[in-house]
């Protein structure tokens, strides 16, 4: 599990020496996003089992999501990332039935390997097709155009893995950023080589058309102009030291919520303590941590009621906000711009649905 820590840990401490994880001082605001990596054709089965993958997800999840609210009485928001090399209509109209009763939005997901960047275009672009015509994704409000949020198969974003393996394309977040991107949601990928130096963080990452160019970045602040390279919203990523493999070593907490890694206060907490939020305004935190749904040992029950009893346990202990990936960007962006209130007036304050 420590794997590749020589990648980040540098930066793990300078954090910690900064004690940057504290929010005691102050009444934050809890941004909660769950994004999901929703993949029913997992290990490549078939038709039938896609579908049934899909209506476990639905049956096991929308019970306990109806029974939750936030401080601003809303359910729990759940962000779909659907891999459009996995397209299924019969999948993306249930996806979209879910998100029709507002419990949900869909966002783009994609796997490739060895592309081009035409090749990474024309995929962008079907997605982009595919998707609106079952009314999903987000246009901007000044311009009407199509916009949506990222999360790269494989974690292999901009060609980051040192196999060059998983994806091909140098220029990568250029050419997402032309294609009406607007923030990459994969990171953290720790325990995986592709994994950035920079950690807990919201930044512009510069598109310097080489690989694994957003292993740094100009971290989003209040009141300076974007420089127009793409933002990247990372969860959070340190170190559990209640957690230790053969009660020495301490675990890598990467957001990551499984049947075998279920999300527990202690987990919860340290998400908090990472403190991602926008330079120049610590009162509001985001929290975005990430799953695999339709796993087979994701859809047993057990997984769904931890998930009830984590969504109980923000509610009981946090100001808290549950937002989607896109509410959570437009939250962003009105922080950078100064604007004042509460997080949740700016749920659609640059993209709308």
């Amino acid at each position: 599990m420590l794997r590749n820590i020589d990648i980040w840990f540098l930066s793990y401490l300078k954090q910690k020496l900064l004690k940057r994880g504290s929010v005691s001082n102050y009444p934050a605001h809890i941004c909660f996003c769950l994004v999901d990596h929703f993949e029913p054709r997992w290990n490549k089965v078939e038709l039938a089992k896609e579908l049934e993958r899909t209506d476990r997800w639905i049956s096991g999840y929308l019970p306990l999501v109806q029974k939750h609210r936030d401080s601003e009485g809303i359910h729990p928001k759940y962000s779909f990332f659907y891999p459009i090399d996995e397209f299924t209509p019969q999948v993306l109209e249930k996806i979209a039935g879910f998100c029709r009763q507002g419990y949900g939005e869909t966002e783009v997901h994609l796997h490739h390997d060895n592309d081009t960047e035409e090749g990474l275009r024309d995929k962008l672009e079907y997605a982009k097709k595919v998707y609106s015509q079952y009314g999903l994704l987000s246009r901007d409000k000044a311009s009407g155009v199509l916009r949506f949020g990222f999360i790269h198969g494989n974690w292999a974003l901009n060609n980051s893995r040192r196999d060059g393996r998983w994806c091909g394309v140098n220029n990568e977040l250029e050419i997402l950023k032309e294609a009406g991107c607007y923030a990459d949601f994969t990171l953290p990928s720790a325990p995986s080589d592709t994994q950035t130096r920079k950690i807990n963080s919201i930044y512009y990452a510069e598109n310097t058309s080489k690989p694994k160019a957003h292993n740094t970045g100009v971290d989003v602040e209040v009141g300076k102009k974007p420089n127009g390279d793409l933002m990247l919203i990372q969860g959070p990523l340190t170190l559990n030291w209640s957690k230790r493999k053969f009660g020495i070593f301490p675990k890598i907490e990467n957001g990551s919520i499984t049947l075998k890694n279920p999300p527990n206060e202690k987990r919860v907490d340290l998400w908090v303590e990472q403190n991602i939020c926008v330079r120049g305004k610590p009162e509001w935190v985001f929290v975005k941590v990430y799953t695999h749904g339709t796993q087979d040992e994701n859809l047993k029950q057990e997984y769904f009621n931890n998930l009830d009893k984590m969504f109980g346990y923000l509610e009981k202990k946090y100001l808290l906000h549950y937002v989607t990936a896109r509410e959570m960007y437009n939250i962003i962006k009105a922080a950078e711009a100064g604007e004042k209130g509460e997080p949740g007036e700016y749920r659609d304050y640059l993209i709308t649905k």
